[in-house]
């Protein structure tokens, strides 16, 4: 296991061809005394799918809720650094996060809609925003559950409690419930880790189809899912980044022992 004080990393820097969506620097996560992110600089490239991996406890969560500030929610929490998205950076003070996070959309780990219909789900954020005519709330639903692949499956009941489908349905709904505000950026915290194979998949293909609209950041325990579905991957072991590259090298030639360790199972 590597020595935490002098840790070797290998962190990829975009070219100047990429287009970078949104990029950290130096940003630190402390819980209290705790300090569970130790100053990462990552870039995520626009239209592409960047995997989060790491053992437990190593901070890669702690990570991607601090893109969209959920972090924020938590009393103990201080978030240091910047987020850069768009040229701003949105951890500053006077950043209106309810307006942000119309930007930087997250799905959570274990599905959870609300106790609506299919179509309220995703109108109430919406409505929530301003949105009140018919007509557009009707193709905004119609849209995003195209675009996650329920579609086909609710149209014909639409209003449905949502929480009669299967976990991987309401998986979608919540995936298309966050596309309906139209964000850049999904974050996604190990969206398929409370599923089934089968639905698992279904999620995985959904994500690869989205990534031609959106940046998408996910954090996942599954390797597998890490290769099969994302363009770059990033390793974190104790608050640190340690390898950041495309998501093939980091799993057939990684530069650094520890993800080398990490990725063939002998970590630990």
């Amino acid at each position: 296991m590597p020595n935490q004080t002098n840790l070797e990393t290998n962190i990829l820097k975009m070219s100047a061809d990429k287009k970078i969506d949104l990029s950290t620097e130096d940003l630190h996560v402390w819980y209290g005394d705790n300090e569970a992110i130790k100053g990462v600089s990552l870039e995520f490239e626009e239209n592409k799918i960047t995997s989060l991996i790491g053992p437990s406890g190593c901070g890669k969560s702690t990570y991607l809720r601090s893109l969209n500030r959920m972090n924020d929610e938590i009393e103990s929490a201080k978030v240091t650094g910047k987020i850069i998205y768009k040229g701003i950076d949105v951890n500053a003070s006077n950043i209106d996060v309810y307006e942000m996070r119309k930007n930087i959309g997250m799905v959570f780990q274990r599905p959870n809609p609300f106790s609506k219909s299919i179509y309220d789900n995703i109108a109430f954020a919406l409505r929530r925003h301003g949105i009140k005519d018919k007509n557009t709330l009707d193709e905004a639903v119609e849209t995003s559950l195209k675009q996650a692949a329920l579609w086909d499956q609710v149209k014909d009941q639409l209003n449905k409690s949502a929480l009669a489908l299967s976990g991987g349905q309401q998986q979608r709904l919540c995936i298309a419930r966050a596309i309906a505000l139209k964000p850049d950026i999904l974050l996604l915290d190990e969206p398929a880790s409370a599923l089934d194979p089968i639905s698992t998949s279904q999620v995985e293909e959904t994500l690869l189809q989205l990534k031609e609209d959106y940046s998408i950041v996910i954090v996942t325990h599954n390797m597998q899912q890490a290769s099969r579905i994302s363009d770059y991957t990033a390793f974190f072991y104790v608050g640190n980044v340690i390898e950041y590259d495309e998501t093939r090298k980091v799993f057939t030639r990684p530069k650094i022992q520890a993800t080398e360790d990490y990725v063939s199972g002998h970590f630990g």
